[in-house]
């Protein structure tokens, strides 16, 4: 049985090690061989604590034979990202001149998971500085996509979908600034949730310089990656809240007032074109909650492309700072999303009172919508994973129609601090991954939650899978 352990789910994996029918000690050495058998080809993980992990399962092993308490992650190995701080590991950034860079304390969310019982198994790649489309960077190299290792597994978060969709773990935490949960799992076919704003505390051992950049404090977070839904809410309910280290963060109940099963699905899309396999994912959404008594309307949210602009303009803004204090350290493949951002978006285009002036009144309108609409489905990009280094095109024309395919769509939330969770919906013909995003208004993650469960029902996990080689 041990030998298909990483083939099942946290809250499975809990469940069993609660009942006393595995070890977590099995638990662990399953995710540990199979990250020996897969890792080489797909270099998603970059670091593995095995001592440490095998330590911690004995620990939660010892205490579920004496009869003590034991959290609700119990044994359920997990990986970390690399630009989160995992206490005794370096926090590398994926840049050589960070590699000695080793965090005394956790980030305060994955202290929560060890508090559930969770096990920290391994670090997992991203691009430099969480900077890229792609997972690739000067320290650590190239992630492979597990379900074609010509495409990009995306970014930032790029290894942990690797790694989540080929059974090095079932589950995982991310950051997401520009989608950067929801690419990658969009890419690797797993699920994942971008918190609201302030839902999740994240505090490290980045530069300084990174706290005061205005667009990534009102804009990035942190959030769960997984194969189900139901690990993404395990995870959440064990990590959300209040946390002095991060001051954007809130109490507020995980579960809401009851809501209408009332879906908005636009057929409409603004900032296209729309690949068919998108608008195919979007439909199987909407035929999976429509049979399962959803009302499902024709609906666009407002104004889709100025959220995109106002989130260009807000890190477009930053990015000159970023790369002043990182001059030297970053390569210039690394820095080229940041480069292309200020051309698309140059400080001082929109003056910056008016970027927070239209924020606050599209925060208003979208909260508007969701009052008639509770549910919002899109693609979650509007076109096919990538080949690994087109985001690094010199071509700006074709740079900017990869970054109006893929932010179009993404970039809303993470303007406006919603909650979005991106599921799969199966594969096209070729065996590419097909995903959705279903996004709601803020610290409403558990109506994305519903809603994604009812589309998973329909069509089941596609991931764990063995890499494919060619």
């Amino acid at each position: 049985m041990s030998k298909e352990l990483w083939r099942r789910g946290g809250t499975e994996l809990a469940a069993m090690v609660a009942d006393g029918a595995i070890s977590a000690r099995e638990v662990t050495d399953a995710h540990l061989d199979r990250i020996d058998e897969v890792n080489g080809w797909l270099n998603a993980v970059v670091m593995v604590d095995a001592e440490g992990a095998r330590a911690a399962a004995d620990t939660v092993d010892r205490a579920r034979a004496t009869g003590e308490a034991v959290g609700p992650l119990a044994g359920v190995p997990f990986t970390v990202k690399d630009g989160l701080d995992l206490a005794g590991h370096p926090t590398t950034y994926g840049i050589p001149a960070f590699a000695d860079n080793v965090p005394l304390v956790d980030d305060p969310t994955i202290g929560r998971l060890r508090a559930a019982g969770a096990i920290p198994i391994a670090k997992t790649n991203q691009p430099e500085m969480a900077m890229r489309l792609a997972t690739d960077n000067p320290l650590f190299g190239l992630t492979r996509n597990p379900w074609h290792p010509d495409r990009t597994p995306s970014g930032s978060s790029g290894g942990e979908a690797s790694a989540i969709a080929s059974g090095m773990a079932p589950m995982g935490v991310g950051t997401d600034l520009g989608g950067s949960v929801r690419n990658p799992a969009y890419a690797c076919g797993i699920a994942s949730t971008k918190a609201s704003l302030g839902r999740l505390p994240v505090h490290g051992t980045s530069p300084r310089a990174g706290e005061a950049l205005l667009g990534r404090q009102l804009m990035a977070v942190a959030g769960p990656m997984a194969r189900t839904v139901r690990d993404l809410e395990a995870m959440l309910r064990t990590t959300v809240g209040r946390h002095s280290r991060d001051p954007r963060t809130v109490d507020v109940p995980f579960d809401g007032a009851d809501f209408a099963r009332r879906v908005a699905v636009p057929t409409a899309l603004p900032g296209g074109p729309v690949h068919p396999d998108a608008l195919e994912a979007v439909r199987r959404t909407a035929d999976a909650l429509a049979a399962d008594g959803w009302e499902v309307i024709d609906a666009l949210p407002p104004e889709m492309e100025r959220c995109y602009l106002l989130w260009g303009h807000l890190l477009g803004e930053d990015f000159p700072i970023t790369l002043a204090g990182l001059d030297g350290v970053m390569s210039e493949e690394g820095a080229h999303l940041m480069r292309s951002s200020i051309d698309f978006w140059p400080t001082g285009d929109i003056a910056p009172q008016v970027v927070h002036a239209e924020r606050l009144r599209l925060a208003r309108e979208w909260a508007l919508f969701f009052d008639l609409h509770p549910v919002l489905v899109l693609p979650t990009w509007y076109r096919p994973p990538f080949s690994h280094h087109d985001d690094l095109s010199r071509d700006p024309v074709a740079v900017r129609a990869l970054y109006d395919a893929v932010f179009t769509p993404i970039t809303p939330a993470n303007l406006l601090g919603l909650p979005a969770t991106q599921v799969p919906v199966g594969c096209n013909a070729d065996g590419v991954p097909l995903g959705v995003q279903l996004l709601a208004d803020r610290h409403r993650e558990d109506r994305t939650l519903a809603a994604a469960a009812i589309v998973e029902a329909a069509y089941p996990p596609i991931t764990p899978i063995d890499p494919i080689k060619n």
